[in-house]
């Protein structure tokens, strides 16, 4: 039989306007091409392909029909598939599931050929790869059943290559990642910074754009946090436009530390351990699926959903802990896993003229009750709460999008006001969802509701937390206008000082030479509550970055620092690594006291 032809669409020789969506590499085993174009058709995605021997080839399409979870409407997520020219089907219309959908056969000559993609509604079509086979049979729609396609039909090498062994390898580039590989590089130690996107920053990028909260240079030791100033934005805000979050300023800071080596665009996806250590990562190129191997002696943990500790066989959590777990009197009776949802922010944009959007029917069915008279969806537009952020987060990323989709066309089209929105338009729909909680690593302590609540300090208080004790529910009454499908959320705050967090929370219990910063540190559901805000997780990263080199220079492993050389982290976090000779910008957000839900944060 002739050797089917695979074309993934993340080495398309042209997007177009297709967006390479990678945040769920994990889940579907690739990074999709997605039509993102807010109602409007994206312009095609084209590459070419050579036919070694004539004859009729199959096309089939991994894709999925993304709106069929919430609606039986035909779907908007729909593209058209052309080879040389000629229609070969309308794919993205059936399950709801990743597939192979199975188009027209098409009669190739050897030789070069074109195939083009065309986006037909500009409402978040998604295709992943295009096979073309002579074989009639489908192939297998599982995960790993793909993988071992892909890997047969391209030829990927067998093993990774080697990018060479370091002090400390950071995985995760949110602004905790950053500090820590910039604070370990500043104090001598030669670090790798793996982050899987194309920008750094976190939900503080322009992906996400969230704005920073809490407090920097408080508590026992108030130099800490000079280090993110230097290369945060200079001025606050949620779903803002894209230059507020200064991508390229993250990125000079990381790029003018020489000790630093960066690697963007990879998603680390192995381990090797030897007993309780790790002792190197494989990553994989999330557009090529090429692989490298990276060695170190020290590793974190700083991606927020906890990658590399999984990995690594750490225990974890997600969820509530019920109130016997560890005693806090606002725990639930029972465990359960409902978590603080993700947000999708966006916005829209004046124009000085009219600007139609689709009357869509198969979104969420509103009316002058339901519907949110607003222009911009803030962190409260939240989802997910009762789902699981790990293994549902394509879907509910896409319910974030459904939902301000509709609230957008009923404001459009329906509403009694419409007139006040005749000219406006959507600026901008996030597709990256800004995560607040998922797993959480469990370190050599686990802090707590009363840990908090009665400033218990530890004497290995390190990073000051100042955000109140902030938990999300979902809003009673958007939950009882849409029963287990809400989007809204509201906040509940409970006041508390200024709280030096435990250094032990910063490294793993279970694997021995593996810190963690970020929003998965060793805190229990509700003391994540006020950990998990950018300026507290920056702040961990750079004690952890300091820790890192107390470690190099004494052959030391992260426990060791809290039983034998605490005070000598403390002289470290007494000066900090960040420049006090730059200007000082951190003056917005600082703490959250009333949980507002307003259009302006």
């Amino acid at each position: 039989m002739t050797k089917p032809i695979l074309l993934l669409s993340s080495t398309f020789a042209e997007r177009g306007g297709w967006v390479d969506d990678r945040q769920f590499f994990d889940l579907t085993g690739s990074t999709f091409l997605l039509a993102h174009g807010l109602g409007t058709p994206v312009a095609d995605a084209k590459t070419s392909f050579t036919v070694e021997q004539s004859g009729v080839y199959n096309l089939f399409v991994r894709t999925r029909n993304w709106t069929a979870y919430w609606s039986d409407a035909p779907t908007p997520g729909i593209f058209e598939v052309l080879v040389d020219g000629t229609s070969a089907g309308v794919f993205g219309n059936q399950n709801s599931e990743w597939h192979w959908q199975r188009g027209i056969a098409i009669n190739l000559e050897a030789g070069e050929h074109e195939v083009v993609v065309h986006d037909l509604t500009g409402f978040d079509a998604r295709f992943d790869a295009l096979l073309l086979t002579t074989s009639d049979i489908a192939p297998k729609d599982g995960v790993e059943e793909y993988r071992q396609l892909r890997k047969r039909l391209l030829a990927l090498p067998s093993a990774p290559v080697s990018r060479g062994s370091y002090d400390f390898v950071v995985v995760g580039g949110g602004v905790a990642g950053m500090c820590a590989a910039i604070a370990a590089a500043r104090t001598g130690s030669r670090v790798a910074l793996i982050q899987d996107r194309e920008v750094l920053g976190g939900n503080n990028s322009s992906e996400i754009r969230v704005g920073l909260g809490g407090r920097l240079n408080i508590g026992l030791y108030p130099s800490l946090g000079y280090l993110l100033n230097e290369f945060a934005p200079e001025t606050k805000g949620n779903a803002r436009t894209a230059d507020i979050y200064q991508d390229d300023k993250k990125l000079k800071a990381v790029l003018a530390e020489r000790r630093i080596t960066l690697f963007m665009g990879y998603r680390v996806t192995e381990v090797k351990k030897r007993e309780n250590r790790i002792v190197s990562v494989v990553a994989t190129n999330v557009l090529n699926h090429s692989r490298i191997k990276v060695s170190g002696r020290l590793f974190a943990d700083c991606t927020g959903d906890a990658v590399l500790g999984v990995l690594a066989g750490a225990e974890w959590h997600m969820g509530r802990e019920s109130k016997a777990e560890y005693g806090e009197p606002s725990a639930p009776d029972k465990a359960d896993g409902m978590t603080m949802g993700a947000s999708l922010q966006w916005y829209c944009l004046e124009d000085s003229k009219n600007r139609p959007f689709p009357d869509i029917d198969w979104g969420l069915k509103l009316d002058e009750s339901s519907v949110q008279v607003v222009r911009r969806g803030q962190w409260y537009w939240e989802v997910g709460m009762r789902d699981d952020q790990i293994a549902d987060a394509e879907r509910i990323r896409d319910y974030g999008m459904y939902v301000a989709y509709s609230n957008w066309a009923y404001l459009k089209n329906h509403y009694s006001k419409k007139e006040d929105y005749a000219k406006s338009y959507l600026g901008w729909v996030s597709y990256v969802a800004g995560k607040r909680e998922s797993r959480r690593l469990l370190g050599e302590f686990v802090l707590r509701e009363q840990d908090l609540k009665q400033n218990v300090i530890y004497p290995d208080g390190s990073a000051s937390t100042s955000w109140y004790i902030d938990q999300h529910y979902p809003d009673p009454e958007n939950s009882r206008l849409f029963p287990g499908r809400e989007y809204l959320s509201c906040g509940h705050l409970d006041p508390m000082g200024f709280y030096p967090i435990p250094y032990r929370c910063f490294y793993s219990k279970d694997v021995e030479n593996m810190f963690m910063a970020g929003r998965n540190i060793s805190v229990s559901h509700i003391a994540l509550g006020t950990v998990r805000v950018m300026r507290t997780t920056a702040m961990m990263g750079e004690v952890v970055g300091m820790a890192a080199t107390i470690c190099r220079r004494r052959k030391a492993l992260p426990k060791d620092v809290y039983t034998t050389h605490l005070e000598e982290l403390k002289a470290m976090m007494r000066r900090g690594v960040g420049r006090t000779d730059v200007p000082y910008t951190q003056v917005y957000t600082l703490i959250d006291t009333t949980a507002a839900r307003s259009e302006d944060c």
